[in-house]
């Protein structure tokens, strides 16, 4: 909630680490000054340091409230929406208020307040990769970039999954899907969550939803982590053509809902072939038990710090495609799979190990996530046994792994 008052007090005072004043000029309803390209590099060095706050109308020379146009506060708001959008890589989760505030005449004017929090991401803007020093952005040097793109990916010491998302706070959470993780004695307190790991504090002690909480305890994590989502897309043959698109949904939600609802979808445009034996036997085009490993796997363990990723989950007459964000972790080779076990997201996989498996299917689970690492040999075994067909695991350009599962011809094997 805003204190205007205090936020006068702090115009007055001038900018500083955490607050910037811009004016507005305007041509119609056109915003001239500040240059879109300004504005991006002011909002990029706010979130890839401790964040702060941006008020639109107000001069950061005299220190005065000038409003902005209250026949054009909308478009002005349109204006900073497209550049968060469009202007940042990955686009930044802005919270855009209006409110008003008194001018040097005591009037009430209109103004736009930008609360930009710390981001998960480093954030860049058509000028580079800026952070802000004082009441002015800096371009950071190499050296500089590098220990914050460090700071902020999977090689700190606390794994992505486990960090605090900014801007979340105990109250976002769901307390039912929270509870699924608690002894059933116990009360959904804060004390508890963050024994959880579920919550924790951040940089200020102020009690955030980590990462993993946001992705099984919140209704809509993509609200926070627009890319933790599964496209999925049947196509009417062997090619990927938009034209032969069968059937077509994006899933989010809580991480195991994602697997069940995908699920669904493959159930839907998978087809069962009659063998060729002289006594007809019917055989599934696909394994439905390497199907959910493979989905379950790809959400446990893709790279959730890779902003705008999505796990694409592609259906063709002959074969399965399923791309998941973020390269092997640590050693792992795509022939080693099957072998070794190494988790990117540990808290996430703790978490789906205590989720049950019954709105699957008969999957022969009774848990989304075993810890045993049987899920690459299911999917391995179960597809060659069905299509004899080895699946093919590939790392591209050492950001995304593919995995190809081979259909069945109908032959009998």
């Amino acid at each position: 909630m805003i204190d205007p008052n205090d936020l006068v007090r702090r115009i007055r005072l001038g900018e500083d680490s955490t607050l910037e004043l811009k004016r507005v000029l305007l041509a119609g309803s056109r915003v001239t000054d500040p240059s879109r390209r300004e504005f991006a590099d002011e909002l990029a060095s706010m979130a890839n340091g401790p964040g702060g706050t941006l008020v639109i109308g107000a001069d950061d020379r005299s220190h005065e409230v000038l409003g902005v146009p209250l026949d054009h506060l909308d478009s002005v708001e349109a204006w900073v929406r497209e550049i968060c959008n469009d202007s940042l890589t990955p686009p930044l989760d802005a919270i855009i208020r209006k409110i008003a505030l008194p001018n040097v005449a005591g009037e009430l004017v209109p103004v736009l307040v930008v609360d930009v929090a710390r981001s998960l991401f480093v954030h860049k803007s058509p000028g580079g990769y800026f952070r802000r020093i004082g009441s002015s952005k800096r371009e950071m040097s190499p050296e500089l970039l590098a220990r914050l793109f460090q700071e902020r990916s999977q090689s700190r010491v606390i794994r992505f999954d486990e960090s605090v998302v900014p801007g979340t706070s105990v109250e976002d959470l769901d307390h039912e899907l929270a509870r699924r993780f608690i002894r059933q004695e116990s009360e959904v307190t804060a004390d508890v969550l963050g024994k959880l790991r579920i919550v924790a504090g951040d940089d200020n002690g102020v009690t955030r939803i980590t990462v993993a909480g946001v992705l099984m305890c919140t209704p809509e994590p993509e609200h926070w982590l627009p890319h933790a989502q599964i496209q999925a897309v049947s196509y009417a043959g062997e090619r990927r053509d938009v034209n032969y698109q069968s059937d077509a949904r994006d899933f989010s939600g809580p991480l195991d809902v994602q697997v069940v609802e995908a699920m669904h979808f493959a159930r839907r445009n998978i087809s069962v072939m009659a063998s060729k034996a002289t006594a007809r036997i019917d055989r599934p085009q696909f394994s439905e038990r390497a199907i959910f490993e493979a989905l379950v796997n790809a959400v446990a363990h893709r790279d959730y710090s890779m902003a705008g990723a999505r796990i694409r989950f592609h259906l063709f007459w002959n074969r399965i495609e399923l791309y998941v964000p973020g390269d092997l972790a640590n050693t792992l080779t795509p022939d080693s799979m099957h072998l070794r076990q190494y988790s990117r997201n540990e808290l996430v996989v703790s978490l789906l190990a205590r989720c049950p498996a019954k709105d699957a299917g008969d999957i022969g689970r009774s848990h989304l996530m075993d810890r045993r690492g049987d899920g690459v040999p299911i999917i391995l075994g179960d597809s060659f046994e069905l299509s004899g067909r080895e699946p093919e695991y590939t790392v591209i350009d050492d950001s995304e792994l593919r995995l190809v599962i081979w259909a069945s011809d109908g032959d009998e094997k």
